[in-house]
């Protein structure tokens, strides 16, 4: 096993008693699925599209580096393709802007973030996050800042990207010191870090504090200012925020209690409301909800249900302000840990760490809902599937 990780928790996660829906409003009566007309449905790109897969290397049975492989945008058929090696615990993945560059986070005790050449998959270097255990990493729309999440120390990091997509010293990190940690946290667990709609301000989910911090970015210097604090409920456990394209709403996952909340977002100030919790559809205890994605023309919604093993459907009404359930779908593998769509649109990936496989799904374009592409695809120890 490596230095340090979250796997300790994820392994125990089927069995620990964590906090129920307590005050949650009951589940809401899925209707009818929401049909639409497509306002664009342009044809699926032809020939084979790169897909890269994050694991942990120094898991039983886990990859050896980042995995690449391809998908059919057609069929949804994935081939594996190799391994980029050289890259430990690469838990999270995201690509530049200007797709020549992908970034990992090693997600170890003393942690690290990774560039990647794609033309030639050569390690362009590792940087320190200043921080234990880093699970999140994102681009800024510029291209040319780096943000990184460190759960077990409860940080947030930024790094300068250079012409090459190299990365350069951290510009800055700040450690969660307020609120207080939630119910059941021994301290702050920053689990994402992600530019608003605004390019100026960037926001930090941690599941430890509760809290989803507002930073205003120094577009210059690489440095962060506080801006405000938005609190869920305790012990919620705030773990994933995903924005409507509209940019005046985002959905929030909340791993512990098992709900989720619409949010409003202020762009004049940067600050968000969270809203009330509402139903994952996965009925009571807690199944560990961990990622939302939500189409590119906002209509649908889809949240990763690991202890469910399965993926809500929502219905985006109210040009964003309201989800309504629609239905949870078997995702056919064990814990799906990460969520993402391919750049059309079309496709689903689920990403399932217990079963090490990765789930594709058609997504029809009119109703949102999800069709299995055949069978799952084998990935060591999958979690995160990033297709181009």
């Amino acid at each position: 096993m490596g230095d340090w990780s979250r796997r300790g928790f994820l392994a125990a996660a089927a069995v620990l008693p964590l906090a129920g829906c307590g005050g949650s409003p009951a589940p809401p009566t899925a209707g009818p699925a929401t049909t639409r007309t497509p306002s664009s449905s342009s044809p699926a790109p032809a020939g084979p599209r790169p897909l890269y897969l994050g694991t942990y290397t120094s898991a039983e049975g886990g990859g050896r580096g980042i995995g690449v492989a391809s998908y059919d945008p057609r069929s949804g058929r994935v081939r594996q393709a190799g391994t980029i090696p050289g890259v430990a615990d690469p838990s999270y993945l995201a690509v530049h802007p200007d797709g020549r560059t992908l970034y990992a986070v090693n997600e170890r005790e003393r942690g690290t973030v990774t560039a990647v050449r794609l033309a030639d998959r050569k390690v362009l270097g590792s940087r320190g996050t200043g921080g234990a255990g880093p699970c999140h990493v994102s681009v800024h729309p510029g291209g040319r800042w780096l943000l990184s999440a460190n759960y077990g120390s409860g940080s947030v990091a930024v790094h300068p990207v250079d012409a090459s997509g190299a990365l350069g010293e951290r510009t800055d990190v700040v450690t969660h010191t307020r609120p207080a940690p939630g119910p059941g946290q021994e301290g702050p667990h920053a689990h994402q870090f992600v530019t608003g709609p605004d390019p100026e301000t960037v926001l930090a989910v941690d599941l430890g504090t509760d809290t989803v911090y507002s930073y205003r970015l120094d577009l210059r210097r690489g440095t962060l200012a506080e801006i405000g604090q938005a609190h869920t409920r305790p012990g919620a456990g705030p773990r994933h925020l995903t924005f409507h394209p509209g940019g005046r709403y985002a959905y929030l996952a909340n791993e512990v209690d098992n709900t989720v909340a619409v949010c409003a977002y202020d762009r004049g100030t940067g600050r968000l409301t969270i809203g009330e919790p509402q139903s994952t559809g996965t009925g009571e205890g807690t199944s560990y909800p961990a990622q939302f994605v939500v189409s590119a023309d906002g209509a649908f919604a889809y949240l990763a249900n690991r202890g469910d093993n399965s993926v809500t459907r929502y219905a985006v009404e109210a040009e964003g302000a309201r989800l309504r359930l629609l239905d949870t779908v078997p995702v056919g593998g064990d814990f799906p840990r990460h969520l993402a769509l391919s750049p059309d649109g079309r496709l689903l990936f689920a990403s399932n760490q217990r079963s090490g496989t990765v789930s594709v799904f058609h997504v029809d374009a009119a109703s949102g809902a999800l069709r299995p592409a055949g069978r799952p695809f084998a990935s060591a120890v999958a979690v995160c599937a990033l297709p181009l």
